[in-house]
């Protein structure tokens, strides 16, 4: 939680080279202290987060790596764009100046097979690569934030740049 990371973040503020990064879902109410605390944020889900996030960073003077998540696989219980939604909201996206979009995250449907995960994180990867060379468009997108303790692997295989490690470095999360 974002508010359980400020504690930790304030005291390590003056060591040098830490670039802190929030992967969990951003409620509202809390977007004001993620730009506040964190370099990056990989899940900026919504048209309507990434705007916010947008004039919080501008009136903190500050410009936030982010990763948008979607959903390449249907899943009630996960936020994102889906693709379409995705490639329709590109055009508002582009305009945002404040935050510095870099990237896809996805975090998948629990229950998939290891080549449906596979073809999953493929398809994050193909999603990425279609925007990225896209000649009716600006942003590149050269990270994939995808995978974690359970299929970290298979997302490296797919092209993820960032990974989450969670139980498998700490197994009592």
């Amino acid at each position: 939680k974002i508010q359980d990371a400020q504690q930790k973040i304030e005291a390590f503020r003056d060591c040098p080279g830490i670039h802190w990064h929030l992967i969990g879902h951003v409620q509202s109410n809390k977007a004001k202290l993620a730009i506040q605390l964190f370099d990056w944020i990989h899940s900026v889900d919504s048209l309507k987060l990434a705007k916010r996030l947008n004039r919080l960073a501008q009136e903190d003077q500050k410009i936030p790596k982010v990763c948008l998540q979607v959903k390449v696989r249907p899943d009630p219980d996960k936020y994102g764009w889906d693709t379409r939604q995705l490639l329709s909201d590109l055009p508002e996206l582009e305009a945002l100046n404040q935050i510095h979009i870099q990237g896809l995250m996805a975090i998948l449907p629990r229950g998939l097979t290891e080549s449906e995960i596979l073809s999953a994180f493929q398809d994050v990867q193909s999603l990425a690569t279609q925007i990225t060379y896209d000649p009716q468009n600006s942003l590149t997108l050269p990270e994939l934030s995808m995978g974690m303790s359970q299929d970290y692997l298979l997302a490296i295989k797919a092209g993820a740049t960032m990974i989450r490690l969670g139980r498998i470095l700490f197994p009592s999360l």
